[in-house]
């Protein structure tokens, strides 16, 4: 006689599925295995070292929107089969900004800028990109993003990081030291419009049949060249940045061309802090045209993350740790600042002013 009862095998597997589903939840909640850094880990660490200014981005806190589009050449096209860089012509929307937490701070700093995209397809496929003006970044994992900004964080008595907490984290991260010695000697552009900006993490590009490029890409300015006194700090305008910008818009559009370096084997994919030969195959995939800029709190970009895992297909994440961190991060600082009162554009009136005269 044949049994009705279904194998054990399947009873067990039944019974199993719920505790895999459940550990599955605890891992991904950080609950079990190796501890992870969270969002809100990082964003707490950069309100304690930056400040924590209600209402604004807890990191490039200073900005404004810009809009234009992307005009892609086709030539990237047989690394990538992204919509976005087949020939045509793409709108935009951006943010040009300061690093740092406090929207208020002067220009007079040596401090990277920063260029954010988003790229909208004729299918409404969006890729987004967040992009600082120095090639290499201060560190190449979460871990030490944290530890940097905790060494950092000013102490009460002085308003400045304490120099031995500051000393005894560049002993472990002497990548960080690299980098701080890099931004004191390179040049600081002295207009948003002529710094080239960067990818600094590594992406991959999907060809069509499936085969992956590793690549990083950066829009180089059509701008001449010009940089800060920086000995003279002390005596730029706060906003000089962003009045330059409105100056410059005001006589017509800007252009960066859109170049994509591809990695050669052995080249670090997973450590931002790494520069690559200055020999890799480049190809100069589009031009990207900004038309205008608005004052933040009335500018289509107020309330897009610009996080830089949003992407199009043809375009992946590589393995570099930063770029999971830095979803989060975004995400966990957008969710802040959505509960709290927008802060007005900290250099709206400055443009405003500016349209005026």
């Amino acid at each position: 006689m044949t049994s009705s009862r279904p194998p054990l095998s399947i009873v067990a597997a039944i019974a199993a599925a719920p505790v895999l589903l459940l550990a599955g939840f605890a891992w991904a909640g950080g609950w079990i295995g190796p501890p992870r850094i969270g969002g809100a880990t990082i964003v707490d660490a950069l309100e304690r070292s930056g400040g924590r200014y209600a209402g604004y981005r807890r990191a490039h806190a200073k900005g404004i929107c810009i809009t234009g589009r992307f005009d892609a050449s086709g030539a990237a096209t047989g690394l990538s089969r992204a919509r976005l860089l087949a020939r045509g012509s793409y709108p935009v929307i951006g943010r040009l900004s300061t690093g740092g937490g406090d929207p208020f701070a002067t220009d007079g700093r040596n401090v990277f800028h920063a260029m954010a995209l988003q790229l909208t397809g004729p299918d409404r496929e969006i890729w987004r990109m967040a992009m600082d003006h120095t090639p290499i970044f201060p560190v190449a994992t979460p871990e030490a993003f944290v530890a940097l900004q905790r060494a950092s964080r000013p102490v009460p008595a002085t308003g400045k990081p304490d120099p031995a907490a500051m000393k005894a984290y560049l002993a472990r991260h002497p990548e960080t030291k690299a980098y701080q010695d890099y931004i004191a000697a390179a040049p600081l552009p002295d207009s948003f419009a002529n710094g080239t900006y960067y990818s600094i993490n590594a992406f991959r590009l999907i060809d069509r049949a499936g085969a992956s490029h590793a690549v990083r890409w950066a829009f180089e300015p059509e701008a001449a060249p010009g940089a800060l006194d920086k000995a003279k700090f002390a005596e730029l305008p706060t906003d000089h940045l962003f009045t330059d910008i409105g100056a410059r818009l005001a006589k017509g559009p800007l252009r960066w061309r859109m170049t994509v370096t591809v990695a050669a084997p052995g080249d670090a994919t997973n450590d931002a802090t790494i520069l690559w030969p200055a020999n890799r195959q480049r190809v100069e995939a589009g031009t990207l045209t900004i038309t205008a800029a608005q004052p933040e709190e009335n500018g289509a970009c107020r309330d897009i993350t610009f996080d830089p895992t949003i992407l199009p297909d043809g375009v992946a994440l590589s393995d570099d740790p930063l770029l999971p961190a830095r979803s989060a991060a975004y995400s966990s600082s957008f969710r802040r600042r959505a509960l709290e009162t927008p802060g007005p554009s900290a250099v709206g009136k400055t443009l405003a002013a500016k349209e005026e005269r």
